[in-house]
């Protein structure tokens, strides 16, 4: 039988559909409570449960003693169950990506990145530092390093543009194949680069390392996406229930 709304959750699924269809835009403050209680003729904690409802669901964010505001939909939305280029995820939902080279530095990896990646102290790779833009905004910056190895002798870093999946397919016949990804929630005023950097401080860090078909380690990414603009989501099932992945949705890698 299904679960009966509650008052509060009627009151949610309105205030949700005038969200969804624009009477209230981002950044606006929704109506007091007393406003809200009168409107629906429910009590204040009726509308207080409401609105924590609708914060639970990212739509909204209340400033204790300043109001309940509409909070901005990021621009992206990201899986985390499959590995696909973000250039690609980017593009499957409608935006226009693009990317950025900060740098592109060939040096040997410090004891605490050897640790992380599994190689020897001073191994080579090639360390990337990128702006991800969906429709010409950053929504991320990305440190990425790369085993020199798996570049030719006479490979000029310069060349290396564009999607990093991309470039390791066609141009190095690479296919990643896996990925380990730690996920972390970061407050910092040093993430980033370029005139918009230090507007941001709140960031969501996907540290992955990636492996081909044969668990060679091909990269190793620290991506900082910004909050608000770039968000997750994981597709879940009970234990054991072996239930396909949407095929359809969006993926996240590099």
């Amino acid at each position: 039988m299904p679960r009966r709304s509650t008052l509060a959750t009627r009151v949610a699924e309105d205030l949700r559909s005038e969200i969804a269809a624009g009477e209230y835009a981002p950044g606006d403050r929704l109506p007091t409570e007393h406003a809200l209680s009168a409107r629906f003729q429910v009590s204040r904690p009726t509308v207080r449960t409401a609105l924590q409802e609708l914060e639970g669901l990212g739509l909204v964010r209340t400033r204790h003693g300043v109001g309940t505001f509409v909070v901005e939909q990021p621009a992206v939305r990201a899986g985390l169950e499959r590995l696909e280029s973000m250039t690609d995820a980017i593009r499957n939902q409608g935006h226009e990506p693009g990317m950025v080279y900060a740098s592109r530095l060939r040096r040997p990896l410090v004891p605490e990145e050897a640790a992380r990646m599994g190689l020897a102290v001073n191994t080579e790779v090639l360390e990337l530092r990128r702006s991800i833009l969906a429709d010409g905004e950053v929504v991320a910056y990305s440190y990425d390093l790369l085993p020199w190895e798996m570049f030719p002798d006479d490979f000029d870093p310069s060349s290396l543009t564009g999607s990093i999946f991309e470039f390791m397919s066609t141009r190095l016949g690479v296919e990643p194949a896996t990925a380990v990804a730690e996920v972390h929630a970061v407050y910092s005023e040093h993430v980033g680069w370029g005139p918009e950097a230090a507007a941001h401080r709140l960031f969501v860090l996907l540290n992955q390392l990636h492996y081909d078909a044969s668990q060679r380690l091909v990269a190793y990414s620290r991506t900082y996406f910004i909050e608000g603009r770039y968000s997750f989501t994981i597709y879940r099932t009970p234990s054991g229930a072996g239930a396909p992945l949407p095929a359809d949705g969006p993926e996240l890698g590099r």
